[in-house]
């Protein structure tokens, strides 16, 4: 009884309420006055609720649901793909099935009203463009039956949950420029690359699964076996880029915040040195430190765009400390790459004294006082370039390919 009791009074269950309540009170005229008319609405109402309850139970029964999710990793601007499929094993039809794979994706729609007749199955495809970067989750696939009258609502749940990785936009930054690091002399730096360079140190027994193209032909024909050049790396300086993800000096909201500005720079940075061949790596404290060590090739670009696909400008840690704890990391090999909101004087003292020591660096400022902030990069602009260290601004709604460009770093703030 009190189960019953809990059942009607539910928010959900408003409707059944309602139709118990007027059951109740014809049967209570009905016995009073013997009117026909009320009788047989009462036995009409109780007839129609059970029935009502067996077709959204059956609905739900003889059912089985595939949700192939065809994305898993994808980048802002692509689309991810997935296809449902619902099969009716039951020798009746289906009848107004709400068919829903529910996700956290931005502009995600997937739900469907769908009839499947006995023994045949309905699939459709739903596609879903990527407008923001991060981790979201993916199902599982809810069905939702009800009653032709709406009063009982059924639902079930198949498959389970997945997750889909999306990545932060990249842009190309063909003329991108920071100052080469100060290296010592030719060779010092120089290690062995499974990469083919203009270096080539030795040669070696051939191995399952090199390239034909590196095949020492003189050394094959000498020694009757053959034989593969090895190479070295030129030596090139670490680039380290450094996203500032502070809370107190991030503003905006959404897409148009010194966050998201930050990430697409420090991502499109990290690309351009990448598909250079060079070693670049990627520090950044939002809610927790982050180091990736610099490494060249697609993996270390794979490595951090995951990485920059989930980090938040959470962070308590003002640039300046994270700098001058890191510094460790920082030689005369290394070139730095700062992005920032932060228009303080700390952090660039942090920057004056790792320069005096042989790094150089180059920053990119991302103006707050076009996001919504109350401080202009003017000032910090100046003061940089006094600094003799290169220096980019970029504003809310600027084109990054132009804003991150050799005339936009002396002129910065001429446009």
């Amino acid at each position: 009884m009190r189960r019953a009791l809990r059942f009607l009074f539910r928010p959900a269950n408003r409707n059944v309420t309602l139709v118990v309540a007027i059951l109740l009170a014809c049967a209570f005229v009905a016995m009073g006055t013997g009117f026909w008319l009320l009788f047989r609405l009462v036995y009409l109402i109780a007839l129609a609720v059970p029935l009502s309850w067996f077709i959204a139970w059956y609905n739900t029964q003889g059912l089985v649901v595939f949700a192939d999710r065809r994305t898993d990793r994808a980048q802002v601007g692509q689309e991810a793909q997935e296809v449902i499929e619902v099969r009716n094993r039951g020798i009746f039809p289906k009848l107004w099935l709400e068919v829903e794979d529910p996700s956290e994706l931005p502009g995600h729609r997937s739900r469907r009203v769908v009839v499947v007749p006995p023994r045949r199955s309905r699939n459709w495809i739903v596609d879903t463009r990527l407008t923001r970067r991060g981790l979201y989750n993916w199902g599982p696939v809810r069905v939702t039956s009800t009653d032709p009258f709406g009063l009982f609502r059924r639902v079930r749940e198949f498959g389970g949950q997945q997750q889909i990785l999306v990545y932060p936009p990249v842009v190309d930054l063909p003329h991108f420029q920071a100052p080469p690091a100060n290296l010592p002399g030719e060779g010092r730096f120089r290690k062995r690359t499974h990469y083919v360079t203009p270096n080539a140190s030795g040669v070696r027994e051939y191995a399952p699964g090199d390239a034909f193209n590196r095949i020492h032909w003189r050394s094959t024909a000498r020694t009757g076996e053959l034989m593969v050049k090895t190479f070295e790396l030129d030596p090139a300086s670490d680039i380290f880029v450094v996203q500032d993800l502070e809370a107190r000096v991030n503003a905006g909201r959404g897409e148009e915040s010194t966050e998201e500005y930050g990430v697409r720079v420090a991502a499109s940075i990290a690309r351009h040195y990448l598909l250079s061949n060079r070693s670049v790596g990627l520090i950044t404290f939002g809610r927790d430190l982050r180091v990736i060590e610099p490494e060249r090739g697609p993996q270390q670009l794979t490595r951090i765009l995951e990485t920059l696909a989930t980090v938040r400008a959470v962070g308590d840690a003002p640039l300046g400390n994270l700098l001058q704890e890191e510094q460790r990391r920082f030689g005369r090999h290394t070139t730095l790459v700062i992005v920032t909101p932060a228009m303080d004087d700390h952090w660039l003292t942090a920057v004056q004294s790792l320069t005096q020591r042989g790094v150089r660096a180059a920053v990119v400022l991302l103006d707050p006082s076009t996001f919504g902030g109350a401080k202009s990069a003017l000032m910090m602009y100046g003061e940089l370039t006094a600094s003799d260290i290169v220096t980019y601004v970029v504003s809310r709604g600027d084109d990054l390919t132009l804003a991150l460009s050799p005339t936009a770093g002396v002129a910065g703030w001429q446009g």
